[in-house]
């Protein structure tokens, strides 16, 4: 029963449970430990991972740990196995075990065993914890004494150990580096030993000499011992060193092509080949011309198919890089072009190969080439691309299998890749791809749905050529309910709404929607609408929306669902407006803002605690603020009409010195909005810096919202409230900047004709008059016209990332206050763990954590004197990188005011581009600061002197 109990509570996958709930599991646990039963102690065992998993913080560890020390100290060989397989899975938390001493001597103590098995998995287990040991003398003494036991199984442990134990221990490397030099050399070492053992030099790289070392003793091995699997391992260990401690790495290269062109055995050729990669990847940078040209001469000459397809990868992976520059800046004295080497000539040839995975790495090859090539004959490697591309294409478009999806989805990559260094070649490939489609099998469709909706996004002007295919496909595109077909309706209503460009006709809806009621089930549905959402197709999803949301089973998805069809009908109100017609626009603004109430309602109903949407609230409140503050300054603009200042606002602005004064009520008026403007941007900003896990284009997305904010105060300003001082250099270079998206395309072209309608105004009419108002009016409703683009974080989670503090000292409940003398510092320790979804790191990786602890006098007790401001507050902050996930700290806070304070700790992350982020959490605890007793007695003592009565005076005081 305490098993069940505690697996019950392990198998749950939500975080944040109290610290006495992991108590009470570990507890049961424990149960499980000391039961009788064999079966019911190794269960609790391999249950140790999920616990460590749910509550990683060191105080559970350490002792989850001893106690598994224990039960590696006493029980049999089964239940060490067990403890074994824990540790290694749960290698992050080690360094989290306080009591590293203890736990050592408990697992230490068995190594004195008579039963070899049992040495052997003691050694395996010291090999495990050897981050946390690395220079324990006696378990290096051990690891040396079992390589010359006489017991197989003993000594092939201590080799584990002993790698594991060079990788971390430099001293370690070091002194056994002689020892392994030996017994490999020995006469008496049997092969398959020499063969575990020789891998063990990859690790002594840690200093110049020790490598060189290494290096003498595999060259001579690999000429000494010319056998294949010694020859594999020699050279496969070589690269390793070679790459760990990369002064080498050139030496190398040459090694492995020598091997690769005169060694005859396939073997030996592969394992080259696959170490060239490895360097390709590691340091491309040190690629010759010499080493890439031998590359090309043994993929030409080579007859096998495997091995030629083991060097294209090389050279793939190498033409992405610099040493592809390098290969033809370095023809200095060559009088052969650039087309007619052997690269250009081995890539033409695998083009058109049998071999669907060589043709492949031949396209990436040749399209690399035709795009950092700047020759002048390119022209004719840019038409041999293309067809090689194209012959690719209509052999692998009508196969489904799995090669020959790969083999196209490499080769779509290419071509998209191509086409975007090389624009003027995206119309032949855009038709070719239209006919292609209809030939293709339905994953195929796919592959290519996703390369058209890829040039189209960032071609647009090929869009409307796309459209009247596309939609003639999609009258056929599904018979079935099958799991790709369902796919390629969604792929092909992409390409459809990135091509229409947010301006759906009605043939195209009704052809969609019809497909939709014949064979789409209701997540293809909602992912379409999803799409149409994404690229502004607002009156479609809000379509699809509503027919969707009576459809789910839960009240949480409806509400979800009820509050998309809001918003895609709030923005469709706005999709409406007209140039110049104003009150059409506040009218319009109106009945968005509406919907947008309707919707933010049904959003916050469809949060729950694990799903609280925060992000999504924050984005629609600031939504409905910013279209608040745009019908606000419609107002402002018309209020020049409504009450223009009066006949004698100059002289009020020449008495009082202040030129705004001339232009009325409405100059004050239009600062305010100014200053809404701002405030906006800057939620905008806290908004984007709080999102720490959310894709590139919605991060692109809140700050295109925050730019068209500060536009907006920015053309306030300049137009009316200091014209002088307004500068738009710094907006000069907007038209030129990259888009990636229809959205930022058209945002970016609304900022440019924005900022020169305004730029020519102020040169010309001084402020305030109809046309400033009129220019401030068009600005809004531009921006207005633009339909809101709901990126992918607003639907969809990629990545997760949260911190969990824990802070020590921790007062026994939650409202009691942690006492303090105020004559003492208190000691905070911040413990965190940083807990990551299933794709970490996707998007960004968090570098350090930087921890924020402000701490502010809540109530005073005691005289009631004059205290410096500074010993009120403590202040501190604090970066800490974090190691597997888990970082600590300490801060030294004074409390020398008596009362209670409030201690605020604080979390933000900085990510690889030093970055950081607000992602919390924010964690507070009560401290109440005590007067010690030596205060408090010469406080009293003061206080007693003060209270007896002072001699009275008289005249026979005198005397």
């Amino acid at each position: 029963m305490s098993l069940s109990t505690a697996r019950t509570f392990l198998s749950e996958a939500c975080y944040g449970e109290q610290e006495l709930d992991a108590n009470s599991a570990l507890m049961e646990l424990d149960k499980g430990l000391r039961s009788t039963k064999l079966g019911e102690q190794c269960e609790a065992v391999v249950l140790f991972p999920k616990l460590f998993q749910k509550y990683p913080f060191p105080i559970l560890i350490n002792s989850a740990f001893l106690k598994l020390a224990d039960i590696f100290r006493l029980g049999n060989n089964f239940l060490r196995l067990c403890v074994l397989k824990v540790t290694q899975q749960s290698e992050k938390h080690l360094e989290k075990i306080l009591n590293v001493d203890e736990f050592v001597k408990r697992v230490f103590s068995v190594i004195h065993s008579n039963d070899p098995v049992a040495r052997a998995i003691t050694l395996r287990m010291l090999g495990s914890l050897a981050s946390i040991i690395p220079d324990r003398k006696n378990a290096h003494h051990s690891i040396r004494q079992s390589l010359d036991s006489h017991d197989n199984v003993e000594v092939e442990a201590a080799i584990y150990a002993a790698a594991s134990f060079s990788a971390q221990s430099k001293d370690f490397a070091a002194g056994i580096c002689n020892k392994v030099s030996e017994m490999i050399q020995a006469l008496d070492t049997p092969v398959d030993l020499k063969l575990k053992l020789i891998p063990m030099l990859q690790h002594m790289h840690h200093d110049a000499s020790l490598a060189s070392s290494s290096r003498e003793l595999l060259q001579h091995l690999v000429s000494s011992y010319p056998s294949t699997p010694m020859v594999i391992v020699t050279l496969h260990t070589f690269t390793q060193l070679a790459a760990s401690s990369l002064i080498d790495i050139p030496k190398q290269l040459q090694l492995l092509l020598q091997y690769l062109k005169d060694d005859p055995r396939k073997a030996v050729k592969r394992l080259a080949t696959n170490d060239l990669k490895l360097l390709a990847k590691k340091a491309p940078h040190l690629w010759i011309r010499e080493n890439t040209q031998t590359l090309c001469e043994c993929a030409l000459s080579s007859p096998y198919n495997s091995l030629k397809l083991g060097m294209l990868a090389v050279l793939s992976t190498l033409s992405g890089t610099i040493a592809l520059k390098q290969y033809f800046h370095n023809m200095t004295g060559s009088s052969v072009p650039p087309r007619l080497t052997d690269l250009v000539k081995l890539a033409q040839e695998c083009c058109y190969h049998s071999n669907l995975a060589v043709a492949a790495h031949g396209i990436v090859v040749l399209s690399n080439i035709a795009i950092s090539c700047p020759e002048k004959d390119i022209i004719q490697l840019e038409q041999e691309t293309v067809l090689g591309v194209e012959s690719l294409l209509m052999l692998c478009s009508q196969d489904s299998s799995s090669s020959a999806q790969a083999t196209l989805k490499t080769t779509l990559t290419s071509l998209v890749k191509l086409l975007k260094g090389r624009p003027h070649l995206s119309q032949s490939a855009v038709e070719f791809l239209l006919g292609q489609l209809h030939l293709s099998c339905d994953s195929s469709r796919v592959l290519m749905c996703h390369a058209l909706a890829a040039i189209a996004t960032h071609l647009p002007v090929l869009g409307d050529g796309m459209l009247g295919d596309l939609v003639d496909l999609y009258r056929v595109a599904s018979h079935s309910s099958t799991d790709k077909q369902q796919e390629l309706l969604v792929s092909l209503a992409t390409v459809i709404f990135v091509a229409s460009q947010s301006s759906l006709s009605a043939e195209v809806k009704t052809v969609i929607k019809q497909q939709l009621e014949n064979v789409a089930n209701g997540w293809t549905v909602y992912r379409i609408a999803r799409q149409a959402s994404r690229m502004g197709c607002h009156e479609f999803s809000s379509e699809l929306y509503q027919s969707m949301r009576t459809r789910v089973a839960s009240e949480h998805f409806y509400f979800w669902l009820n509050s998309l069809k809001e918003f895609s009908q709030a923005e469709q109100c706005l999709s409406h407006v007209e140039d110049g017609d104003y009150s059409g626009a506040m009218t319009a603004i109106a009945e968005a803002l509406r919907s947008y109430q309707k919707g933010i309602a049904s959003l916050t109903a469809a949060s729950t605690p694990l799903s609280p949407l925060s992000f999504q609230c924050e984005f629609i409140k600031l939504r409905i603020d910013t279209l608040q503050a745009l019908s606000q300054l419609i107002c402002t603009c018309n209020s020049l009409k409504t009450s223009p200042p009066p006949a004698i606002a100059t002289t009020i602005a020449l008495a009082s010195g202040n030129d705004l004064q001339r232009c009325g009520r409405i100059a004050m008026q239009m600062k305010v909005c100014m200053d809404e403007f701002r405030s906006l941007a800057a939620r905008y900003a806290d908004l984007h810096q709080s999102s720490f896990d959310a894709d590139y284009a919605t991060l692109r997305n809140v700050e295109l919202q925050q730019q068209s904010c500060l536009l907006v105060s920015h053309v306030i300003e300049a137009l009316i409230l200091d014209p002088q001082a307004a500068s738009f250099q710094e907006y000069g270079t907007l038209g030129s900047v990259q888009t990636e998206s229809e959205y930022e395309r058209r945002m970016m072209s609304v900022f440019s004709r924005v900022l020169e309608e305004v730029e020519g105004l102020t040169k010309k009419h001084p402020p305030v008059s109809h046309l400033h108002t009129g220019c401030l009016c068009d600005a809004v409703i531009a921006l207005l016209k633009v339909p809101l683009s709901f990126q992918r974080y607003f639907f969809q989670k990629l990545q997760s990332t949260s911190i969990k503090l824990a802070l020590s000292p921790s007062p026994r409940t939650p409202s009691e206050p942690i006492p303090v003398q105020s004559s003492q510092q208190l000691t905070l320790k911040v413990e965190g763990v940083v807990q990551h979804g299933s794709t970490p790191g996707l998007f960004r990786k968090i570098q350090s954590v930087s921890l924020n602890v402000t701490s502010v006098l809540q109530s005073k007790t005691g005289t009631d004197l004059k205290i410096p401001l500074d010993s009120k507050t403590n202040e501190i902050e604090q970066r800490v990188e974090p190691h597997n996930d888990y970082f600590s700290t300490q801060f030294l806070l004074n409390f020398s005011v008596l009362g209670t304070h409030t201690v605020t700790v604080e979390a933000s992350v900085v990510d690889e581009s030093g970055i950081e982020w607000k992602t919390g959490p924010r964690t507070t605890v009560s401290v109440k600061s005590l007067e010690d007793p030596y205060s408090q007695q010469l406080r009293h003592q003061l206080q007693q002197n003060a209270a007896q009565p002072a001699p009275q005076r008289s005249a026979y005081a005198r005397f």
